[in-house]
């Protein structure tokens, strides 16, 4: 068998199969065609109306708190109905005049806070103020005692320096006396008349004791009777002392004092 025989018998089997089915094509092609034809008016339809939106307007009403009442009591018989719910009471706003009466309390109740709160500031500068003086009392007080205790040490130094200066002193005096100790003293003459008139007393004789120990210049000093004063001069005059030596030198002493006592025995 050759080849083309045997593409024209597959040619002419495929032909009534093909005839078979256009039929079918056609018929699916008519309802599409339709289907678009029926869309295609429909899009072309006038225009709905707007819907128009419905608005809902609300109001805010405070009520107050209910009253919660009490429960009931317990009891062994059955429960009472229920107590019908309490009914609010409306809320009543404050008339003018009770809002002004409240602005000025509050503004009084502030005016006086504020009046509180300066008295509260001054009293404070006032302690400041008086613990400020009394600090400063407290200083000058420790300033005077201070000052005070300084002054009783000086004081003290000073009496000390004096008592030992005078010591010295005296020491140097004592020295200084023993340096021209009598050596004789002759007791003077009772005056006659003294005695037959019973006159007693006392006479003091100064006097300087010179470098070689006599008595030079003798005076009487003070009260003294005048009928001692004779005997006791004379009686001076014949002191003789031991002479002050200073430095290996004897040099004279004066202002020297002997006092004569006048006694009856």
């Amino acid at each position: 068998m050759s080849h083309l025989p045997l593409e024209m018998s597959a040619a002419s089997l495929a032909w009534p199969a093909w005839r078979e089915h256009g039929f079918a094509f056609g018929v699916a092609l008519a309802l599409h065609a339709g289907l678009a034809y029926v869309l295609l008016n429909l899009s072309h339809q006038a225009p709905m109306p707007t819907p128009v939106s419905a608005v809902i307007t609300t109001q805010l009403v405070t009520l107050p708190a209910p009253v919660v009442q009490p429960p009931a009591p317990v009891a062994a018989e059955p429960p009472a109905a229920p107590a019908p719910a309490p009914v609010p009471e409306p809320v009543v706003e404050a008339p003018p005049v009770e809002q002004a009466e409240l602005a000025f309390k509050r503004v009084e109740q502030e005016r006086k806070e504020k009046a509180r709160q300066v008295e509260r500031e001054r009293q404070l500068r006032r302690e400041e103020t008086l613990r400020q003086e009394r600090l400063a009392r407290e200083e000058q007080e420790r300033q005077a005692l201070k000052e005070q205790q300084l002054a009783q040490a000086r004081q003290a130094e000073v009496d000390r320096l004096a008592a030992r200066n005078a010591q010295a002193a005296a020491a140097q005096a004592q020295a200084d006396s023993r340096q021209y100790l009598p050596i004789a003293k002759q007791a003077p003459d009772y005056p006659a008349r003294a005695l037959e008139r019973k006159i007693e007393g006392e006479c003091t004789v100064a006097y300087t004791v010179n470098a070689v120990g006599r008595v030079e210049d003798p005076k009487v000093v003070g009260d003294c009777h005048p009928m001692f004063v004779k005997p006791s001069l004379a009686a001076a005059k014949t002191f003789r002392y031991q002479p002050r030596v200073v430095n290996g030198q004897a040099v004279a002493v004066a202002n020297v004092k002997n006092t004569f006592s006048y006694k009856i025995q």
